[in-house]
């Protein structure tokens, strides 16, 4: 069964349902490369994936450990790279607003590094991550 079902909206954009909640997401080809910027582009959502996957595996890998992560943030860059046109690099920035000990940060950076989509990424990829410790 899909998980997804998209369709192309015109001018460079879609309309995305997740089908098993109805949330939608629209995405908008980017402002260079013939699109408005006016939504996510298909290449921020890859990015954007990355970042909140590491902080929902970090969230779930920790909670059996009464490990508080309310309030954490990510900054996600995308770096593009041409010929072919493609992600090259994301850069992934954590902010914790709280202080762990040494052995909460490294369960922390355990998960993050092991989420499944950081190892669903082409190793070519690169994966540059700060935890800001």
């Amino acid at each position: 069964m899909a998980t997804v079902e998209t369709t192309y909206v015109g001018g460079f954009r879609t309309e995305n349902t997740h089908l098993q909640s109805g949330t939608q997401i629209i995405t908008d080809a980017p402002t260079d490369n013939q699109g408005k910027g006016e939504a996510f582009s298909p290449t921020d959502l890859l990015a954007t994936a990355l970042g909140t996957c590491m902080l929902t595996t970090m969230a779930i890998r920790t909670a059996k450990d009464g490990i508080d992560m309310d309030g954490a943030k990510c900054a996600i860059t995308k770096i593009m790279a041409a010929n072919p046109r493609r992600v090259s690099e994301i850069v992934v920035k954590f902010d914790f607003p709280k202080s762990y000990t040494d052995e909460q940060k490294k369960l922390l950076e355990d998960a993050a590094l092991t989420c499944p989509v950081y190892y669903s990424l082409n190793d070519s990829l690169v994966k540059t991550v700060d935890f800001g410790w």
